[in-house]
């Protein structure tokens, strides 16, 4: 399977955002899109990688998380419209998470916004999934050698604040699925918003971190890869014998660093695990350029 890994959209709505939406972390947010986020993460970059990914012939594409910014209706039809229009691959090929920005508010979770907009690409080969606010998850996509596996990591938190949490129900039914005979035969892709190694620094663990990483960890029975979003940066962690992780950064963010400017990840997996990684990074002219994931990180 060649696999592609986007992450991070950050997709701003075409109308502006009403007054009566801006209260609570919402107006927080808001400032930090006015006046910072909004200078740099720009949405014809995502539409530029999503072009140049239909034409590489890739199997399948990945999505985790933060598709949006407030998590507003606005948001998510211009993300949906982006999916249809620029990406063009049928829902079967390409498989979405949620990220803290997607579930936003308490509000946003309520009404179940996320899985409205992106229903079809969250669709399971076997039945497994909780009732969850982003929708039914863990899912999971048989596809070859490959057993693509979504979860929701993404909880309405305070303000300055951008943790996540599984919650027991959701681990439960992940280690359930992932002894199913049709998943064990397969090589294991998880999909999740926050990274499933915990930065070094407790503070930073509980602001931004992914609470219950350990447990998610110990839930695989045997060598997976995890590729997640959320920090805006390419890195891999831990031990391809056992759980490695990949992150994507931001498909919108138009940064002077390559390591954290707009791009995507590419796998080449088989049964036997990962086999090759590159990245693809957009410049500053449009063209994009071919360059080595980094080596991992300790974890």
């Amino acid at each position: 399977m060649l696999l592609a890994h986007l992450s991070d959209l950050h997709v701003r709505g075409d109308e502006p955002v009403p007054l009566s939406r801006l209260v609570g972390k919402r107006a927080t947010g808001y400032l930090n899109l006015r006046y910072r986020r909004g200078s740099t993460h720009k949405k014809w970059a995502v539409q530029a990688l999503a072009r140049e990914l239909r034409g590489l012939g890739v199997d399948h594409v990945a999505i985790t998380g933060d598709l949006s910014n407030l998590a507003l209706e606005d948001e998510f039809a211009a993300v949906a419209r982006l999916l249809r229009e620029d990406l063009a691959l049928p829902a079967s090929e390409v498989s979405i998470v949620p990220g803290n920005h997607d579930l936003y508010t308490r509000g946003a979770a309520r009404s179940r916004r996320f899985s409205h907009y992106f229903a079809p690409y969250l669709t399971s080969d076997l039945p497994a999934a909780i009732d969850h606010p982003a929708g039914p998850f863990p899912f999971v996509r048989l596809r070859g050698e490959v057993a693509l596996v979504g979860l929701a990591s993404a909880i309405p938190s305070p303000p300055l604040c951008a943790y996540g949490r599984l919650g027991v129900a959701q681990r439960s039914a992940l280690r359930r699925l992932l002894l199913d005979p049709a998943v064990r035969e397969r090589f294991v892709v998880a999909l999740i918003h926050h990274p499933p190694y915990n930065p070094p620094s407790p503070l930073k663990t509980l602001r931004n971190g992914l609470h219950d990483a350990d447990e998610l960890r110990s839930s695989f029975p045997g060598p997976a890869l995890v590729l997640h979003g959320h920090l805006h940066e390419r890195v891999v962690q831990g031990d391809a014998g056992a759980v490695l992780s990949c992150g994507a950064t931001s498909a919108s963010l138009l940064d002077k660093r390559p390591d954290q400017r707009a791009g995507f990840n590419l796998y080449e997996i088989d049964r036997a695990g990962l086999k090759r990684s590159r990245v693809l990074v957009l410049g500053e002219g449009g063209a994009f350029s071919e360059h080595p994931l980094p080596a991992p990180r300790a974890a």
